[in-house]
């Protein structure tokens, strides 16, 4: 049994009955800067062992592992706090907001003997499952090339949100595309397309609209192409990715709620294309957390996270990946992403705006795997 933490009672909150009911874990402790919070969060879910001082936690001895659900500017701060004090962590993407933050925390993981994972719920989205099993089942044939969006209106967001950087938060559209088959990102080149308010754009010296970035990944004949957008787009919610096959291809809806297409090659041209239905894969999960693919945690759709709610459930991903951080630990594996394959997605987006900002040069990634 896994005695687990949760940091940040915002989004975090969502995985309290996903961990209380996962046969591998004990639903330890909750942290939350806001008393109230904590104790609302604490009675509701009946935990007894609850947190406002996040170093106060980490000293408590029976914590083994973090699930750190704080704003993005906390990631890499609190991560490196809780591999330094001896615990796993999962973590909220992105990992980091500098590339030199994500190459410590792989650098941590490794002295310490410390699991890490970026908690990416695309990769763990019925959709993806289901490309991923027609890849491996052969269906799709030989990859040629993959593509990846997330659009979202970010206005009224709190805090660190307004006039983010696109691809500063881009690990939803990266980590598809290098995660189907489990690519090393090279070098990426980024180009930034129109322009956001003014009071926006100040914020942090991003002007973009749009971000658009090729990547070349190593030792492998493949790139794939991501785009990007927070403010001043007219866009439905989407988080999409797309592969293409030389048998099969498969692409993402263009509105919320209607079926994904697969193009089958060497058919009649009208019937190439078909709308599948994508299958939901409970059946991979401990039939005690199995129904929460299909479902919220909460029990009123009012008081869902808006995360969750704007992002469509993410794709049933979360009782995934609780369960594969937890059977990382159990099994003492390296999960999935782990800490190099978080760095690298993270260092994509990272880096693409760098890049953007110069033009579109070619910038290339550090080998985090060989720190």
């Amino acid at each position: 049994m896994i005695n687990i933490a949760i940091v940040g009672l915002g989004f975090g909150a969502e995985f309290i009955p996903i961990y209380q009911r996962h046969p591998n874990a004990n639903m330890y402790a909750i942290c939350q800067r806001n008393v109230a919070k904590l104790n609302e969060i604490g009675d509701a879910y009946g935990i007894e062992k609850r947190y406002i001082n996040y170093d106060e936690l980490l000293a408590d001895p029976n914590v083994d592992a973090v699930h750190i659900n704080s704003p993005i500017p906390n990631h890499a701060e609190q991560s490196l706090k809780a591999l330094g004090a001896g615990k796993h962590v999962a973590c909220t993407v992105p990992m980091a907001t500098t590339v030199e933050e994500c190459m410590e925390i792989v650098k941590a993981t490794k002295e310490l003997g410390k699991k890490y994972m970026m908690m990416e719920t695309v990769v763990y989205s019925r959709e993806f499952l289901f490309v991923k099993e027609l890849y491996e089942n052969g269906e799709l044939g030989k990859v040629q090339f993959l593509k990846a969006s997330h659009q979202q209106d970010m206005d009224g967001w709190p805090d660190y949100w307004p006039g983010l950087p696109p691809m500063h938060y881009a690990t939803h559209c990266v980590g598809p595309v290098a995660g189907l088959l489990k690519l090393e990102a090279d070098y990426v080149s980024c180009f930034g397309s129109g322009t956001i308010r003014e009071e926006l754009a100040k914020i942090h010296n991003s002007p973009f609209a749009v971000e658009s970035a090729h990547i070349k990944f190593k030792d492998s004949d493949l790139s794939a192409y991501v785009y990007r957008s927070l403010f001043d787009v007219a866009r439905q919610y989407r988080e999409s990715f797309e592969v293409y096959g030389d048998k099969k291809s498969f692409e993402w809806q263009l509105i919320e709620d209607e079926q994904p297409v697969i193009h089958t090659a060497k058919k009649p041209e009208p019937e190439i294309p078909e709308k599948v239905t994508v299958p939901d894969y409970a059946r991979l999960l401990p039939a005690e957390i199995a129904g929460f693919t299909t479902k919220g945690v909460y029990d009123a759709d009012e008081q869902q996270h808006l995360s969750f709610t704007q992002g469509g459930g993410h794709g049933g991903s979360h009782p995934h990946m609780v369960h594969e951080f937890l059977s990382a630990i159990v099994e003492d594996r390296e999960p999935f992403p782990n800490a190099a394959q978080s760095a690298n997605w993270t260092s994509v987006g990272i880096l693409a705006h760098e890049s953007a900002l110069q033009g579109g040069q070619l910038i290339k990634l550090p080998d985090f795997k060989n720190v």
